[in-house]
């Protein structure tokens, strides 16, 4: 076979081929290759079963005895020398700085796994190795490499794909693709994924790399920063699952950690994602980074997402610190409390209602839901507006008289003003 590195050919076959051997006389000696009955559940769907070997498994439970031989020593050497493998060798670099354990997880044993699911077993192909070797190869030299990053969604459902921007989109997850790729998922999935109308749709980054990419995105935060637009924008209860699934050029990449305030799930209840709420949630997403130089702002952010995972007194008290650091500007939650019941109230009786619940929340009491959803809704308002200080001095004036009420998102929208920011469709 034609190959375009002979050199990492040859010693990638000699890895290859030498697993095979060591698997080979263990089951020889009596070690039982392993097999899988496993249920594909659907929801209105009868579930499908699918019986077959855990060849998966059984390689991998012996990877770092394989990685102590010499073909794979050869094997990391060769890599290393190869400056295509980058991405590979940094594909965990968030959890271990040992390279050669990177390698062996990201190159060799998907190589080595997909030979051997193809072979059934261990009793070894050439041809077959090479039709593995011809897609490594492929991908390896690309002019570019296709990466993408899916996380089970929890305590949200959506009729159909949701775009988010920016690569990221909701859909809805199918049947048996997690388990296709990762085998190993089915223990990994959130508690009846697949089944529950709120967990059948994933989370998924989607993104295009140059040939020269030595790492891969910070595929976890970005998943976090959209499940907190998604919890801003619909005040569901709504996570992703403990872990997010990488696959690069098609191929399994790797397994993150997800980040664990994404991944935990807040009081509340599940709620639906529909487009126009998506693109509102898009437009949440690509004003986040606008905390990044407003730490009042970033702390008001945080402060409201971790009340969503606290009881009383603690939840109040973090709503309270919330709306003071959002529009407090230095003038104490009675001041805070005032504004954002004008950003807020379209009437008049709309901002005294608002402003009965949010001034008993800054005298101490436990916020009741009117109160909780005001925060919620005057941190949706301020970053969509994007100026959090000129938004805060057009409120000041309109309290004195002196200027107009500033129109809050939704009056905007209702206007036609046609920024992406302020009027998405």
């Amino acid at each position: 076979m034609p190959v375009r590195a002979p050199s990492l050919y040859l010693t990638l076959r000699g890895f290859c081929l030498g697993a095979f051997g060591v698997f080979s006389r263990e089951l020889e000696q009596g070690v039982e290759l392993p097999f899988a009955f496993e249920e594909h559940g659907s929801l209105g769907r009868p579930a499908l079963y699918e019986y077959r070997p855990l060849v998966r498994d059984f390689v991998e439970a012996r990877g770092q005895r394989l990685a102590t031989r010499d073909d794979a020593r050869l094997a990391f050497d060769e890599l290393r020398r190869e400056p295509a493998a980058a991405i590979f060798a940094r594909v965990h670099a968030g959890t271990t700085a040992d390279q050669d354990r990177s390698l062996l997880e990201s190159v060799l044993m998907p190589l080595l796994v997909r030979t051997a699911e193809a072979c059934g077993g261990f009793d070894w192909d050439d041809a077959t190795f090479d039709r593995a070797y011809r897609e490594f190869e492929t991908s390896l030299f690309s002019d570019g490499h296709a990466y993408a990053a899916l996380a089970p969604l929890v305590g949200l459902s959506a009729g159909g794909e949701i775009d988010l921007g920016g690569g990221l989109r909701v859909r809805v997850a199918a049947t048996g693709e997690l388990a296709a790729h990762w085998p190993e998922a089915s223990g990994l999935l959130p508690p009846g994924f697949g089944r529950e109308p709120d967990r059948l749709c994933v989370l998924e980054l989607e993104r295009d790399l140059t040939a020269a990419a030595a790492e891969s995105p910070d595929s976890a935060g970005e998943l976090a920063d959209a499940i907190s637009a998604i919890r801003l924008t619909t005040a569901g209860a709504v996570a992703v699952g403990p872990v997010l699934f990488e696959r690069l050029d098609w191929r399994p990449y790797g397994i993150r950690p997800a980040v664990p305030i994404a991944a935990t799930l807040p009081n509340g209840e599940p709620t639906r994602l529909d487009p126009f709420r998506g693109r509102l949630a898009a437009d949440v997403l690509t004003r986040l980074g606008i905390a990044d130089g407003d730490p009042d702002l970033s702390e008001s952010l945080d402060r409201w997402e971790l009340s969503l995972f606290q009881s009383e007194p603690f939840r109040s008290e973090q709503l309270r610190e919330a709306l003071v650091a959002v529009l407090g500007a230095g003038d104490g939650l009675w001041a805070a409390s005032v504004r954002a019941a004008l950003l807020l109230g379209e009437r008049g009786s709309d901002r005294a209602d608002l402003l009965v619940s949010l001034r008993a929340l800054a005298a101490g009491e436990a916020a009741v839901e009117a109160a909780a959803d005001a925060v919620r809704r005057a941190l949706l308002e301020v970053l969509l507006h994007g100026d959090r200080s000129a938004l805060i001095g057009s409120l000041d004036e309109a309290l004195l008289g002196v200027g107009p009420r500033p129109a809050g998102y939704f009056a905007r929208l209702a206007a036609g003003d046609g920024s992406r920011a302020t009027a998405a469709a």
